[in-house]
C-alpha cells in the first residue's frame, strides 16, 4: 500500500508538452497526461541532477492501452546522452503490461530488461524507483530491485557520471513498436488514454541547476552537498558500492518471476558476442558459487 500523504508536485516538476494535455489536479499534487490521436503529452523536473534517487507513484494507462507508452526516466542532453528509463508497454484489456527499462551511456542503448509485474498496475498507485551513484544504477518497483546496472568502467562499460539529467515522464503513441512488436495498433476509438502520477520524491539528489538559473557544480559526497535534508539518508545512497543479501535476494526472485527479455542472454541479436558487462555477472556468479563449494 503506497504513502497517502501527497506532496504538491508542481513544487519540483511541471507539464513541457502537450497543448494542454498534461494537468496538475487537486491542488497540485496529482498530475493527468492524456494521449490522444492529436498529441502526446509529458512532463519533466525543474532540477538537473548528476546522481540521485528519485520516486514516482504511478497509474497506469486501464483497459486496452495496446500501443500505448507509459514513461518515467532520467536523461541529458546532446548527442552523446545518458538515459535510465522506465517504460511501461501497454496491451490489450486483459494481458500484462510490460516493463521495459534500458541504460543509455554516451547515446549508446540496447541495454534492454523487460518484466510483467506482480499486479495490477491501473488499479492503484504504485512507486517506481531509480538509484543513481557512483556506483550503481537500481530501478525498483515499490521497493522491491528489479534491476542493477553496475559501474564496469575498469573493463571498458561506459557509466553515466558526467552528464547531469533531468526527471522525465510521458504518454505517447508508439504502436510501430510497443505492442507484440507492433503487431498491435492502437484503438484511437478507446481515447482519450489517461495516466496518473504522484508524489515525486527527489529529496536525495544532487541538484546540478535549476530553471532559474541558480547551479552547482559541486557533485554530492557523504558529507557533501546535497538537496537533501537528512545527511544520514545522502550517505545512504551516495555510498551504496552494491546490494546487500536481503536486497539481492529480492532481486533474483523478481528476475526468475517476472523477467521477459535480458539483453545478456540475447545471443541471436549479439551474435559477434555478449556485450562486456554480461560475462562480467557470469563470472560473479561462477566466484559465488565457487566461495559456496
Amino acid at each position: 500500500m503506497m504513502n497517502l500523504l501527497l506532496n504538491v508536485i508542481d513544487r519540483y516538476i511541471y507539464s513541457s508538452w502537450g497543448d494542454g494535455r498534461g494537468s496538475f489536479l487537486n491542488n497540485g499534487t496529482l498530475l493527468i497526461l492524456t494521449l490522444d490521436q492529436s498529441s502526446e503529452s509529458g512532463f519533466q523536473s525543474k532540477a538537473e541532477y548528476l546522481y540521485g534517487k528519485v520516486d514516482m507513484q504511478i497509474k497506469l494507462v486501464p483497459e486496452n492501452s495496446a500501443g500505448t507508452v507509459t514513461t518515467f526516466y532520467l536523461k541529458s542532453q546532446g548527442l552523446t546522452w545518458d538515459e535510465i528509463d522506465f517504460e511501461f508497454l501497454g496491451n490489450v484489456s486483459g494481458d500484462p503490461y510490460i516493463l521495459h527499462t534500458n541504460v543509455y551511456t554516451q547515446g549508446k542503448g540496447d541495454r534492454e530488461q523487460q518484466f510483467y509485474l506482480w499486479f495490477d498496475p491501473t488499479a492503484e498507485f504504485h512507486n517506481y524507483s531509480i538509484l543513481w551513484n557512483p556506483s550503481h544504477i537500481v530501478f525498483y518497483v515499490d521497493g522491491k530491485p528489479i534491476r542493477e546496472f553496475k559501474n564496469l568502467e575498469a573493463m571498458g562499460v561506459a557509466y553515466p557520471k558526467s552528464q547531469p539529467m533531468r526527471m522525465y515522464g510521458s504518454l505517447w503513441n508508439a504502436d510501430d513498436w510497443a505492442t507484440r512488436g507492433g503487431l498491435v495498433k492502437t484503438n484511437w476509438s478507446e481515447g482519450p488514454f489517461v495516466a496518473s502520477f504522484m508524489n515525486y520524491n527527489s529529496e536525495n539528489v544532487c541538484v546540478w541547476s535549476v530553471d532559474n538559473g541558480t547551479t552547482t557544480t559541486t557533485p554530492c559526497s557523504p558529507s557533501g552537498s546535497s538537496s537533501s535534508s537528512s545527511s544520514t539518508s545522502t550517505s545512504e545512497w551516495f555510498s551504496q558500492r552494491g546490494m546487500d543479501s536481503s536486497s539481492r535476494k529480492v532481486l533474483k526472485w523478481v528476475q526468475k518471476k517476472f523477467m521477459v527479455y535480458n539483453y545478456c542472454k540475447d545471443k541471436k541479436r549479439f551474435w559477434q558476442g555478449l556485450p562486456v558487462e554480461c560475462s562480467a555477472k557470469k563470472k560473479n556468479l561462477n566466484k559465488n558459487k565457487n566461495k559456496k563449494s
